[in-house]
């Protein structure tokens, strides 16, 4: 009676996955990867791998296009072999997705070895991570962010901060354990809000010191313990640019790598006109001011190499099109020219 009731059972769960979406199946599938740590280390064996040194992915260039190569279990550890590492090297990836058909992917540092020897033999570069984003397809950016944000809080988090004891992570790099205290860890993300200011004419774009030479950007900055999205805007804009926010309207949100982990919530503020005078924090920003809608147009169209004049000087370009920024920019543009 027992064993037909288990295959009643078993049909039944069958039906009803097929009954679902490949993305509930996907969902599904990652959810027991993370929480299996049997069923995860045999995925690996028939995983996909994206490979980091020292946190900087790796990197093809086939023509004038960069790709992310994605090397398979077998394949990874030719290379382990060839570099005299053992596969037990391969419990320190982490999983950072699947395919539809159910493919995992995992990322892996190989920091410990030599950096050139590992290029060489792929015909390949390690490249920083602000530079890779902006050149392999948007698939491939969004791994390749997620992969180095794990990759790092397992880096920084090896250690209880109760105990002082090692913590230890589980197989999918999901958490880690410290077995003295009892205490799960579990990869946090800082909230950070970025803001298009306009004063319904205009838009207010912004540089800190550390972009490239150039760029002007949207106001951004982390939430305060305690604050919500609004009241982080407000502050925002009232501490860098001294204007006072009459409204916020959320647009959309992204997983940011840079400074570390961070969930950018993107939204647009409105200021008064007569009010719109810039009163700068230069502690904060080098540069500030507003552009209108046919600066803005131009601005757009422009990159870092194409930037700058014959006299030297640099005109104003934004960030590229992966970046949240670019969509706050191209949704004013669209709303003022409605």
């Amino acid at each position: 009676m027992a064993v037909i009731y288990q295959a009643v059972c078993r049909r039944a769960s069958s039906f009803l996955c097929r009954l679902h979406s490949t993305y509930v199946r996907k969902m599904r599938y990652l959810n027991e990867l993370r929480e299996n740590d049997s069923f995860c280390r045999q995925a690996q064996t028939s995983g996909i791998f994206y490979l980091f040194h020292n946190l900087s992915p790796f990197l093809q260039k086939v023509g004038r296009k960069y790709l992310v190569p994605q090397l398979s279990a077998t394949e990874m550890k030719r290379i382990l072999e060839k570099f005299k590492e053992t596969e037990q090297c391969i419990e320190k990836s982490v999983l950072i997705g699947c395919s539809d058909e159910h493919i995992p992917y995992f990322a892996l540092d190989l920091g410990a070895l030599e950096k050139s020897a590992i290029e060489s033999e792929l015909e390949g570069s390690f490249t920083d991570l602000r530079k890779a984003l902006f050149v392999v397809d948007e698939k491939d950016s969004l791994l390749l962010a997620s992969a180095q944000a794990l990759l790092r809080w397992h880096d920084s988090h090896q250690y209880c901060s109760k105990t002082g004891q090692p913590t230890h992570k589980n197989v999918a790099g999901s958490k880690r354990v410290c077995h003295a205290s009892g205490i799960i860890y579990y990869p946090q993300m800082s909230s950070v809000v970025i803001t298009l200011v306009s004063d319904g004419s205009r838009c207010l774009l912004v540089r800190q010191p550390s972009f490239p030479v150039g760029m002007f950007s949207a106001l951004s900055g982390f939430c305060d313990v305690g604050e919500t999205v609004e009241e982080t805007a407000r502050r925002e804009v009232a501490e860098e640019v001294g204007l006072e926010a009459q409204s916020f309207r959320y647009s959309a949100s992204q997983h940011w790598p840079f400074p570390s982990s961070c969930l950018m919530v993107a939204g647009h503020v409105l200021v008064r006109a007569e009010h719109a005078q810039i009163s700068m924090n230069s502690l904060e920003l080098e540069a500030a001011r507003w552009f209108d809608l046919e600066e803005v147009m131009e601005a757009l169209q422009r990159g870092p190499k194409t930037s700058k004049q014959e006299d030297g000087s640099i005109l104003p370009w934004f960030p590229p099109k992966q970046a949240i920024a670019h969509r706050l920019i191209q949704e004013w543009v669209k709303q003022q020219t409605s």
